[in-house]
This record gives structure tokens, sequence and C-alpha cells, in this order.
């Protein structure tokens, strides 16, 4: 499926043969740009594209010549009971972003080009760090992104990579992966992206009804106690954060913790520096996860 202003490819081996033509010949092989690319930037995503993702694909086109996006719903990082069959994926209406936003090549494989028998697929393990925090709720969360992370960075071979500092955990897992598995390439992180009321922008948001939308600033004003009161130490921060939570019936709060920015690490009580609030809690059915930086 090709089209004029930028080419969807859907297989790894069509794929491979537009990076070798481009690697043998200095161009883009029916893509937008007429001289040499040097770098290439890859904006991984599930699709159901919000300005998150914008604010990404503008990081990306900051730092490279041209720019790829991937869109898929990676099975492996959905549990049994989580919303892998409902979750949303509006692909023209992504693809109507993608062309504003002037993205050159748009990767859209089927699970079975990517994984083939999904029974006996190798996995990245996350480790301890992949079992704490969002770990703990969704165990088999970070190993299913680590994987197709990986796999997409195999596939695709990018200079840079961009990441969302919404998801905070899995972006230093992400690097870790990066360093440890001696990745050649950088990742780069996009700020937050939020409503004018402070939600933070998620394709999940879409299913908040009213209600549930008004209730959902929980997380956000959760994080808002915590930064306001850190100056009365890590325990007292957290319990203003649960507060908001006790104040809010419709909001069933999974975690509020406090971690070291650097380590990930859980606070002790005076600790001094830099950390990360990060806070998940479910929304009547939908399940919504926040991030806030907090100096102590």
């Amino acid at each position: 499926m090709t089209q004029i202003l930028k080419t969807v490819v859907e297989t790894k081996d069509a794929l491979a043969k537009i990076r070798g033509a481009q690697k043998a010949t200095g161009r883009i092989v029916a893509g937008r740009i007429p001289v040499a690319a040097k770098k290439l930037a890859l904006v991984p995503t599930m699709g159901a594209l919000h300005d998150g993702h914008r604010a990404l694909i503008k990081l990306a086109k900051e730092n490279a010549d041209y720019v790829i996006v991937s869109l898929f719903v990676n099975p492996l990082q959905f549990g049994p009971n989580e919303d892998f069959d409902e979750y949303p994926r509006p692909l023209e209406q992504d693809l109507a972003v993608l062309e504003e936003e002037g993205v050159d090549y748009v990767f859209a494989p089927e699970i079975e080009d990517m994984y083939g028998d999904l029974e006996d697929v190798t996995i990245v393990s996350a480790g301890a760090a992949g079992r704490i925090l969002e770990g703990e709720f969704r165990p088999t969360h970070f190993d299913g992104v680590l994987t197709v992370v990986a796999k997409l960075f195999n596939i695709i071979r990018p200079d840079f990579a961009c990441f969302g500092e919404k998801d905070a955990q899995q972006l230093a897992l992400v690097r870790r992966m990066v360093r440890d598995l001696n990745f050649p390439l950088d990742i780069l992180a996009a700020p937050i992206a939020r409503e004018t009321d402070g939600l933070a922008r998620s394709s999940r948001n879409v299913y908040l009804e009213s209600e549930d939308r008004e209730a959902a600033l929980a997380l956000s004003g959760a994080l808002a106690a915590v930064a306001e009161a850190a100056s009365e130490g890590v325990e007292a921060a957290l319990a203003a954060g649960r507060e908001i939570y006790e104040r809010q019936p419709l909001a069933s709060m999974d975690y509020l913790e406090l971690v070291d920015a650097a380590t990930f690490a859980p606070l002790s009580e005076g600790f001094t520096g830099k950390a990360l609030a990060l806070t998940a809690a479910r929304i009547g059915q939908t399940r919504l996860i926040d991030n806030r930086r907090v100096t102590f």
C-alpha cells in the first residue's frame, strides 16, 4: 500500500528493500527527500495518535533527515484481561495525522509478519526493574514492550528513536536495554503532552465518559499535591497525594510512588535531589498513568 506523500510499508522485507536501496544510493526510494539522507529517526507507536505523538514526530524531525513512524498494536504487552481487542485502531485518521506532520515512512506490519508464531517467540526480559511499579500490576508488560522495541530497532536500524516521558518507566527500561544490548542509536524523549486542565494525553482517554473524564484529573492532581508538599519530606508528600485520591471515589489508585529520577530506586525519608512521582489509577474500566518531576 503506497501513497504519493508517504510510503506505508507493511512487511519487514519491504522495509529492508527500502533501507537497502537508501543505503546503497544515498536517496530515499519513492520518498520525499531528493538529496542524501544521513540520519533516520524512528517514532514507535501503537497508533490512535494524539498531540503527544505529534510532539515526538517534531522531535524526530529536529534531529534527523527523515522520519519513520511505526503503527503496531503489540499483543505481547497486553495481559490476558487487558484491552488488546478494544484498543483503538483508527488507521485512516492516523495516516492523515502523519501526512500533516510530513512523515516520510510508515511501518504498519501485521502480527504474523512481526512475530510469526506468538506461542514460540523469543522474549526480551526487563528483569527486576520491570517487575516494580507498572510491572507489579502488569507482570508481562515490559517484557513485551522491550521485545517489540528491540525488533523495531533491528528491522529499521534508526539513528534515533523517540519516546514520551509520560511512560517514564518504559523510557528508563528502553534506555537501559539500548545500553546493555549495545544498540547503536540514541534515545530522545519528549515532555508529557497535557490537556488544558492537566490530564496527560493518552490514546486511552477516548474511553472516558463525562464523569470519568473529570475523575481522571485525580492523577495529575495527586502528583501536583506531592510536588507542593515535597518540602515536608517524602512521606508527607505521598500522604498529600493519596488524599487527592481519597476525595475522588471514581478513581481507584494502583500506586503512587516516589523514586530517584536517575536510578528508579524508592526514596527514603531525608532524600534530597531530583525525584519522579509516578502514579497509576483505574477510572471506571480505563487504566491511566502519569508522572511528574519533584525536587526534594
